[in-house]
């Protein structure tokens, strides 16, 4: 963040997300006049009207970009009914790839749906390239000089994401055109906090009474978007600024995994490989019954009487009954499971509510589960208030769990555009990323280094020999910072000086580890990750260059700098976690 660049016109935010994506900016003229005078975009895809778009993506033959979102769902299903799709590349909720990879790679390969592959980093930065194309279009409306060195971009990322991940999706940033000092990395639940500090009461279901985002006020968010459920503890800073009480937590618990039930359910009815010849054969029709099925998601609530109705193609009981030689309507009947619970009625389907709402059971209750162990927790005990934001937190039944999993003195606050916190709340981040005033190391962090070996303290399989003839121990856990520790943003900057092994060495290189123990010994302990590498360029000879190595902690991504004591001049230093 020391090297973001002050002098912009406007910031835009780009929320890439697991099922959808979006962008939002305002000017600074804005921001001053109203925090919250922000701009978005409406996608329509079919009967969907959304402020987001699908997360799908199409390349032609020569892996060239072809169409994006909601555009790209519809031409590849209009290929698919020619037959002519097979040539394409077309990829839809891969954002999930990136989650708890601790060993991502650049060179790291994608699957597209029919398992040819391409490059991760091309398809991400593809996506990221569209969305702020877009944007520049759309900002060039008002403001027709807007050049893209005016803008800060805010890119978000969940905040249980690891620090490989972030660097992937900040390169992939960059490949995309955005430069390295006009780019900040926002977390989600962090930019849902600052969206909704800005709403009016009124606009906060459940804070009707009580004040939750007063100086000194705790509070959960609970972050429950399409892959991920994010879950942070903040506070309210006397001077209104906010901290982090609780390193994230969370899982792969979001709105998608609703669909994957949805879609292991018709696999149950008809078989996976007619849902499979639907998706290759008929693809429209496939994609309509999940747009279908999104909209009956967002409004399914429990203790609902009627029978929940999805439009389904002709198409899928045609597939059925050549592979069986009968109806599905009279297949389902036969199913004593689901006999007078689910039935066949031309191009629908009708499930009795207990059907409709068994598909929402694992991830709601995985959700509930996690956020109860967290209370139990001595740190939350006095956290009184959940904030629930993003679109699966629109879901009233994944409410009424959370609500019966939590304890009665909980109150609940959901913001209205519960999907929409994440993205307005990125554009405040963006016009003051110094808000957030302190941070929680979600894991110890170190260097492998070595130090003079002591016989029967040190393994004897770690010890080597230097060139100057002294016995050293090696691979050693040269701690920096710790699990769960604060960190202030410019306060816990961690400075440990180095110097060579050898005299003619032109670089000092460490491989960089996290590990969630708090004392890790030796980066070979069992909870111990190599996460990368550091450089730092050294200059002169002998073993007594001193290197100071400045690990910059308490922003959403880790800064490295380096320093010759001797001279005090800055080396140069890479921090490498992609290989």
């Amino acid at each position: 963040m020391s090297k973001l660049k002050d002098d912009f016109l406007l910031v835009a935010a780009i929320d890439f997300g697991t099922a959808f994506s979006g962008y939002a900016f305002s000017t600074k003229e804005d921001f001053k006049a109203n925090p919250l005078q922000i701009h978005s975009n409406t996608w329509i895809g079919g009967t969907l009207m959304s402020l987001k778009t699908s997360t799908c993506i199409m390349f032609d033959k020569d892996k060239k970009f072809y169409k994006f979102g909601f555009e790209a769902e519809d031409a590849y299903s209009e290929l698919a009914e020619d037959d002519k799709h097979k040539d394409y590349y077309y990829f839809r909720r891969f954002k999930m790839e990136l989650f708890n990879r601790l060993k991502l790679k650049r060179r790291f390969m994608l699957d597209d749906v029919m398992g040819k592959k391409m490059p991760a980093i091309d398809v991400f930065s593809a996506c990221i390239k569209y969305l702020k194309d877009h944007l520049l279009d759309q900002v060039r409306k008002p403001i027709p000089d807007a050049r893209e060195n005016d803008i800060r971009w805010v890119l978000t990322v969940p905040a249980i994401w690891n620090d490989v991940a972030k660097q992937f999706m900040r390169e992939a940033a960059e490949k995309a055109g955005m430069t390295d000092e006009n780019l900040l990395i926002a977390l989600e639940p962090e930019a849902a906090s600052l969206c909704c500090r800005h709403l009016p009461m009124s606009a906060l279901k459940g804070s009707q009474t009580f004040m939750p985002f007063q100086p000194n006020t705790k509070y959960l968010v609970f972050d429950a978007g399409g892959g991920t459920v994010d879950i942070t503890v903040h506070e309210v800073t006397s001077s209104g600024g906010l901290k982090e009480m609780y390193a994230a937590t969370g899982g792969d618990w979001g709105g998608t995994y609703v669909d994957k039930a949805f879609r292991l359910f018709l696999a149950e009815l008809c078989g996976n490989d007619v849902m499979a010849d639907l998706e290759a054969t008929q693809t429209a029709d496939y994609i309509d019954i999940f747009r279908s099925f999104e909209i009956i998601k967002r409004k399914f609530s429990p203790g609902m009487q009627d029978k929940v109705t999805i439009k389904v193609p002709s198409a899928l009981n045609d597939i059925f009954k050549a592979k069986h030689g009968k109806d599905l309507k009279v297949h389902i009947n036969s199913m004593a499971e689901y006999k007078g619970k689910v039935t066949w009625m031309g191009d629908k389907i009708r499930l009795e509510p207990a059907v409709a709402e068994s598909f929402f059971k694992d991830a709601c209750e995985k959700a509930a589960s996690h956020l109860k162990n967290l209370f139990s927790k001595s740190e939350l005990r006095d956290v009184k208030t959940i904030l629930m934001v993003r679109g699966f937190a629109e879901s009233v039944l994944l409410q009424r769990v959370i609500k019966d999993e939590t304890s009665l003195d909980k109150k609940i606050i959901i913001p209205n555009d519960a999907g929409l916190a994440i993205l307005k709340g990125a554009v405040v981040f963006g016009h003051n990323p110094l808000i957030i005033k302190e941070r929680r190391s979600r894991y110890t962090y170190g260097v492998g280094t070595s130090i003079l070996f002591k016989k029967g303290t040190h393994p004897e399989a770690n010890k080597i020999t230097g060139n100057d003839g002294k016995e050293y121990c090696t691979n050693i856990f040269g701690k920096h910072v710790e699990i769960g520790q604060e960190l202030v943003f410019g306060q816990n900057n961690v400075v440990k000086s180095y110097t060579p092994v050898n005299a003619d060495q032109t670089q000092i290189g460490f491989r960089f580890f996290t590990s969630t123990d708090k004392d890790p010994m030796y980066v070979t302990d069992p909870n111990c990750t190599d996460i990368g590498n550091l450089t730092v360029d050294l200059a002169g000879s002998g073993t007594d260059r001193s290197v100071k190595v400045n690990m910059i902690f308490g922003d959403t991504e880790l800064h490295v700098e380096a320093v010759e004591v001797a001279n005090g001049k800055k080396s140069k230093c890479v921090l490498n976690f992609l290989g």
